[in-house]
Formats: C-alpha cells, sequence, structure tokens
C-alpha cells in the first residue's frame, strides 16, 4: 500500500497521467482501426522532407536486438520510423490530451505521449529538445507538438522520428498502419520501409508485409525465436 501511495504521488508531481500504471486493457476496450489518424508531418514525403526507414514490426534490426534492447516488446520493433531532418515540425495524429512531456515511456532526448479517445495513445520519440505543450493541454489533430531530432542526439547519427501507437496501460503496442490514413503502398516506394523484415524459413511468408505484422504485449514471450532465421545474425548466433 505504501509502494503505490509512493507511486501516485511521484506520478502526480512529475506530471504524468496516472492511468499509465493501470492494468492491461482488454482489446475490447480499446477501439478498432479505423484509418482514424494522420501522419506526423506535414506535405509530401522526399530526400529532403521525410521518409519512412525502419518499419513496425519484426524488423531485422529488430530481429537481431530481441533479446536485448527489444526484449520486453516481444522482440519486435513497437513502432514507425520517419527519416527527417533535426529540427522538422512533429504533428499530433489526432485530436487529444497532453499526457506525458519527457515521462518514462518515452524515447530519449525527448518525447511526447497524447491519449486520443477510445482508450489509445501516441508516442512521438527522439525529439530535438523538450516539447513546449504541456500535460493536460488538448492538442488537435496536425497541431505542431515538437521538433524531430536523434536518437542519438547529433543530428547527425540517426536523425528520425520514432511513432508508436499504443493501448493507455502502455501494455498493449499496436501496428500503426491501420490506424493512420495514409498511402502505404506508395509510401513504401522509399526508403527500407516493408524491405526489411526477418524471415522464418520454416514459415517464410509469416510477417513479410507491413500490415500483417504483429501486436505486442509488454514483457511476454518472444514472438520471434527462430530456429532457422533468415537473414542469419552475424556470426551464425540465432
Amino acid at each position: 500500500m505504501a509502494a503505490r501511495r509512493f507511486l501516485l504521488l511521484a506520478a502526480a508531481l512529475t506530471g504524468v497521467a496516472l492511468a499509465h500504471y493501470a492494468a492491461p486493457l482488454p482489446l475490447s476496450a480499446v477501439a478498432p482501426a479505423k484509418a482514424q489518424f494522420g501522419l506526423p508531418f506535414a506535405g509530401p514525403p522526399g530526400p529532403d522532407t521525410w521518409m519512412l526507414g525502419q518499419g513496425y514490426g519484426n524488423t531485422t534490426g529488430a530481429y537481431r536486438q530481441r533479446r536485448s534492447t527489444y526484449g520486453n516488446l516481444q522482440g519486435i520493433h513497437a513502432g514507425l520510423d520517419f527519416s527527417a531532418p533535426c529540427g522538422t515540425p512533429v504533428r499530433a495524429i489526432g485530436d487529444g490530451v497532453v499526457a506525458e512531456v519527457d515521462g518514462p515511456h518515452g524515447s530519449p532526448p525527448h518525447n511526447v505521449v497524447v491519449d486520443h479517445a477510445g482508450n489509445l495513445s501516441s508516442l512521438y520519440g527522439h525529439l530535438r529538445v523538450r516539447s513546449s505543450v504541456r500535460v493536460g493541454q488538448r492538442v488537435t489533430r496536425g497541431q505542431v507538438i515538437g521538433e524531430s531530432g536523434d536518437s542519438q542526439g547529433t543530428c547527425v547519427s540517426a536523425p528520425h522520428l520514432h511513432l508508436e501507437l499504443r493501448d493507455r496501460s502502455h501494455q498493449r503496442f499496436l501496428n500503426p498502419l491501420p490506424f493512420i490514413a495514409a498511402d502505404w503502398n506508395s509510401l513504401a516506394l522509399a526508403g527500407s520501409f516493408g524491405r526489411g523484415y526477418e524471415y522464418d524459413l520454416e514459415r517464410p511468408r509469416r510477417w513479410q508485409t507491413p500490415d500483417s505484422q504483429p501486436d505486442a504485449r509488454r514483457g511476454g514471450p518472444l514472438l520471434n525465436e527462430y530456429r532457422r532465421p533468415w537473414p542469419p545474425a552475424a556470426g551464425g548466433a540465432r
């Protein structure tokens, strides 16, 4: 009981939404995918604006780090990586309420979480600077809520935005594609998006398209522990 009171006090002091410490939500409580959200950038994609980099799901990069970086996410990359120059305005993908600014559920160096209707939350990670929005502030779809940055803080190494769609308990990670209205077939023509998934040679057609990637649960067992992976990990390790 004392531990719970301490957790609630810490959440209040840091501006973290208390609902984020709730029990996992059943799927029936989460809004279904109906292309109800937009993209996090304005304007068309291109080499000077933004492009899709690493996709959501069982990417080759996530597979190689399935027991380390992505071990708590069932071994998958739980978001979409949009390559973009540092400082590119990041926009809310839907109407909602700011739940976290540099909270515990984000990706460094800075991040924002927005809660939406239907027990959905969007997370915007690797922002360049702390966002000017405030916890509890209402935002609208397309409103600028930050600037894209670099996961390594250099604006040279890996400038990109990491976007996730989760249930509001932050225990379930959802494939964003069916939730976001976009021409995914055209977007997949640029960058590595849709061509970077790990094969299981015993089930080679499984999870090989962007829209077929599985949802994940925080702390669940690995989804991608393959006996015959392709491409094989460096040094032949599995």
